[in-house]
């Protein structure tokens, strides 16, 4: 149902107002209007000015009484006062009244229709639009005909907020950047930044927030299913640059969704109707489905161009190391359209560890995966966020932490009850260093890490010999079955030349993880089930 608290229009002269534009015409207002240029593979190449990644330190969420309660407050969920949020929706309408056009994008979230959110996004920009059609799911033309939105985002993204304006709302007046979400309202209020991604994760926000009240459980997850055994989906969890996208899209098996998706009492569905890959060093040999899916109707974010060729460099990160692509989820062969499936057999949190100590493959118990779940560890990666230039260990609850509304423990109790209720194989896969910490040792070679996701998913691997790491308990493959990835890479230990170097690393590890769950309410055998050292 549509918010009755706060207009989800704009008060425009209706041919000011540009509604659900087709492809071609978005590209041709981007293109007329400077926005991009069009690459020699068809698609709409775009900068975003300063901030090439998300902004969580503006983000700020409404601190109403209808929500306030049920809010996890602190450093995710910054407050902004009813008054303060009042002043800034009156800047955004005050803004957008002064634009000759206006793009507007009526879509879905939620490729399950009995769980989804309606949302209306405005924009300024022709290819923020496009951006918003790509990720989020069309309405047909009777959808379109009679659509009430539950979710509205204004996005100003040029619009700097002046420091005397981010003074009197509580924002940083040095950035003049503020995201600002009221779930009572529903609407997304976006300043300073014209990182598209601030859109889609606004939504994905509110989804973590409304779904766990309709028994669905939220996730910062890819999903894909065998293409010969419907029953055999699978979920992979992780944070920006761990491996989500480019392992979820495999030759043999349907994509479902590359980034966010919902587990309701009949399976799985994605929340997205598109991908958004990062493409930093994409080659065609290493990740052939998200390569032929840059085309036409494609958006690439921040990859520098040759000046005369206009042919994308995707090894350069010039401009950023969070080079991104969008596109519609049917551009992946095979993707499964509409985007749902059953139950997964199999759960992988994907961990890009820079310590260079965790396996790059290991069975979780059912308390384990609660553990690993709730303290979500993994390293920010560069340019994923603003400020990050080289991976920084970090702890992100539930693989997705600056996206969650909630405690950490209630989205972990949801696992729990699925895992218990379905009978889901849960695993821990590193997609980070080996031999050593970030610059010393080397990222895991891909071709291994397929080898071992391809393992767990045709069920050899659970049907290996495991031996328990002694810091971290976790059970390590004695081998990965049918494959040619060498045994010694499996225990991380026999990688490093250094071993009292690995001995040290892997204590400070466990170390930081003993201080990381002190700061969450979890059952004592679920803290148990954490490192020993």
């Amino acid at each position: 149902m549509a918010s009755m608290m706060t207009s989800s229009t704009l008060e425009l002269a209706p041919e000011r107002v540009l509604r659900n534009l087709s492809t071609p015409v978005l590209v041709e207002h981007a293109l007329s209007r400077g926005e991009g240029v069009l690459a020699s593979n068809g698609t709409l190449s775009v900068t975003t000015g300063a901030r090439t990644g998300r902004s969580p330190n503006d983000k700020y969420l409404e601190d109403s009484p209808e929500v306030t309660a049920n809010i996890w407050w602190g450093k995710v969920n910054q407050k902004l006062t009813p008054a303060a949020f009042d002043e800034l929706e009156k800047l955004a309408r005050a803004y957008m009244s002064k634009k000759k056009q206006v793009y507007q994008f009526d879509g879905f979230v939620g490729a399950d229709t009995t769980h989804r959110l309606s949302v209306r996004t405005y924009t300024e920009q022709a290819w923020h639009s496009l951006f918003v059609k790509t990720l989020f799911i069309e309405p047909t033309k009777d959808e379109l005909a009679g659509f009430d939105p539950d979710w509205t985002i204004i996005n100003c993204g040029k619009r700097k907020l002046t420091k005397a304006e981010a003074k009197r709302v509580g924002s940083n007046p040095e950035t003049g950047i503020c995201i600002a979400q009221s779930l009572s309202r529903r609407l997304v209020l976006i300043f300073g930044t014209e990182y598209a991604g601030e859109m889609k994760k606004s939504m994905f926000y509110a989804m973590n927030y409304d779904m766990p009240e309709v028994g669905v459980f939220p996730m910062h997850c890819s999903a894909n299913v065998d293409m010969k055994d419907d029953s055999n989906v699978a979920l992979f969890f992780g944070l920006s640059g761990t491996g989500k996208t480019t392992l979820s899209a495999d030759p043999q098996r349907a994509l479902i969704g590359d980034d966010e998706h919902g587990w309701s009492s009949t399976g799985v569905f994605n929340f997205e109707g598109g991908c958004y890959a990062k493409c930093i060093n994409l080659t065609k040999e290493g990740e052939p489905q998200i390569w032929d899916a840059i085309k036409f109707g494609s958006v690439l974010e921040n990859v520098l161009l040759d000046p005369d060729m206009r042919t994308p460099n995707y090894d350069s990160n010039a401009i950023t190391d969070n080079t991104r692509v969008t596109y519609p989820v049917d551009f992946i062969p095979g993707a499964r359209i509409p985007s749902v499936g059953k139950h997964p057999k199999n759960v992988i949190f994907l961990t890009a560890d820079a310590f260079g100590v965790l396996p790059p493959v290991s069975k979780l118990t059912r308390e384990q995966a609660m553990y690993y779940f709730i303290n979500g560890y993994t390293s920010k990666l560069a340019g994923t966020e603003a400020g990050v230039k080289e991976p920084q260990p970090n702890f992100s609850p539930c693989f997705g932490g600056p996206f969650l509304p909630r405690p950490p423990r209630v989205y972990a109790d949801m696992l729990a009850e699925r895992i218990d209720k379905h009978g889901a194989n849960v695993w821990l896969v590193n997609t980070g260093w080996s031999g050593g910490p970030y610059g010393v040792g080397a990222r895991f070679k891909l071709k291994y890490t397929r080898a071992m996701v391809t393992a767990i998913l045709d069920g050899s691997l659970a049907k290996a010999k495991f031996e328990n790491d002694p810091v971290f308990g976790l059970a390590i493959p004695s081998e990965v079955p049918g494959s040619d990835v060498p045994k010694d890479v499996l225990q991380p230990r026999n990688t490093w030349k250094d071993k009292g170097g690995y001995d040290e690393k892997a204590k400070d590890l466990a170390k930081r993880f003993r201080e990381n769950d002190g700061k969450f309410e979890m059952p004592e055998k679920v803290r148990a089930a954490g490192p020993r050292g």
